[in-house]
């Protein structure tokens, strides 16, 4: 402790001794949770604690709960507050101490827990310690989970995509073999004569031809895979591997802690994909709207979605500079604070506003949300009001 304050010597024992020392002082509300997570591991009672080593005694004892959603919010906590080396540690003592071993070395208990999105996060961040014996009933986990929200949401997205690029690349003057017959004589109704029992066409509508190789929009994914984004990676990697089925759609799926990782190459498999991911570790946003803007090839017929709490590990000037210049060269740029089920999460209100005020709406959405969302934004209408009128509320 060379060098801390009196006031950091007694933080970092209070940590260490637990609620022991209660009468130190008191803790912030970050270290509430620091505080948290350890007596959930290792007990909070006398004894100081030693990670990887759980302390003897204690009139308390540890336990993070028998559901995935208890674990599942722990591990957050555990990646949020402290750093890699030592989640490691404490992750590899919670299989040991706490019966997680059992969950991951019988096939036959894992396969018989009900699997939900919380499940599949746990898996996929604890997946370096998955013994070869249960692997594959983990990886049966994940795609049951997988394959029921592509269920629920694929044809809705593939349908609002399909409608959004149609729409948008409809034509006054098409030619003859573009004309899209009941549309035009829809459009021209007006124009009918009885009496000679003709129709007076003015305009025509069509559609626009292009190379059968060509997509009509690019979509980029930048996604935050660092402390409680969990939820938000698997309902990305599904949403990215529906999206890539789609010629009319170029996809490319990105994700990112303080390092960045192109996944485009596993959309074809959104199991694999999702454990090609390394949930944890910092955040560098800077950086990965850099490599972002580096996929950009036509600006106008790109949407840029970052997906981020915007508790930015980097250099949050250079992230501002960087989304202004994307918007500015015409690019739409989305900023969704989580894509779950789980409501709006923790996020840094006051980047979220800087963003959403250069043209950037940052705001949290739902997964059944987020066809709409996608459309509103490949026809390039604004997706700040189509999230008012919706009643989510624009990050400020």
């Amino acid at each position: 402790m060379t060098g801390a304050t009196d006031a950091e010597r007694v933080r970092r024992w209070r940590l260490l001794l637990g609620s022991a020392a209660e009468g130190m002082g008191e803790l912030g509300e970050d270290d509430q949770r620091r505080d948290a997570a350890l007596t959930g591991l290792y007990g909070g009672g006398a004894g100081a604690r030693t990670v990887g080593d759980a302390p003897n005694g204690g009139t308390r004892t540890a336990g993070l709960g028998s559901s995935a959603p208890v674990l599942h919010r722990w591990l957050g906590d555990v990646r949020k507050y402290f750093p890699t080396s030592v989640v490691q540690v404490m992750q590899k003592d919670a299989v040991e101490k706490l019966g997680l071993r059992q969950l991951l070395l019988e096939p036959e208990l894992l396969s018989s827990v009900e699997p939900d999105v919380g499940l599949v996060g746990t898996l996929v961040s604890l997946s370096s310690a998955i013994p070869a014996r249960t692997r594959e009933t983990a990886r049966a986990v994940v795609r049951k989970v997988v394959e029921d929200i592509e269920r629920r949401l694929a044809d809705r997205l593939r349908a609002a995509v399909h409608g959004a690029v149609d729409h948008s690349q409809r034509t006054r003057r098409p030619r003859p073999a573009d004309v899209d017959w009941p549309t035009t004589i829809k459009a021209n109704l007006r124009h009918y004569q009885p009496d000679q029992r003709t129709l007076v066409v003015e305009s025509l509508a069509g559609r626009k031809r292009r190379s059968r190789s060509a997509a009509l929009r690019d979509v980029i994914l930048l996604v935050d895979q660092s402390g409680s984004m969990a939820d938000s990676v698997v309902y990305s990697a599904v949403m990215g591997a529906s999206l890539a089925s789609l010629k009319s759609i170029d996809t490319k799926l990105v994700v990112f802690d303080t390092e960045v990782v192109d996944l485009t190459e596993t959309l074809n498999d959104p199991v694999d994909l999702l454990f090609s991911t390394q949930l944890g570790g910092g955040t560098d946003i800077n950086r990965a709207v850099a490599y972002g803007q580096s996929l950009v090839r036509r600006p106008t017929d790109t949407v840029l979605v970052l997906i981020s709490d915007l508790y930015e590990g980097g250099v949050a000037h250079e992230l501002q500079r960087r989304v202004r210049e994307l918007v500015a060269g015409g690019v739409t740029v989305v900023v969704l604070l989580a894509l779950s089920d789980s409501g709006t999460p923790a996020y840094d209100h006051e980047l979220a506003a800087k963003l959403s005020d250069l043209g950037a709406p940052a705001f949290a959405c739902t997964p059944d949300r987020f066809p709409d969302l996608l459309a509103t934004a490949l026809r390039r209408e604004d997706v700040a009001t189509w999230a008012e009128q919706s009643g989510i509320a624009v990050g400020r």
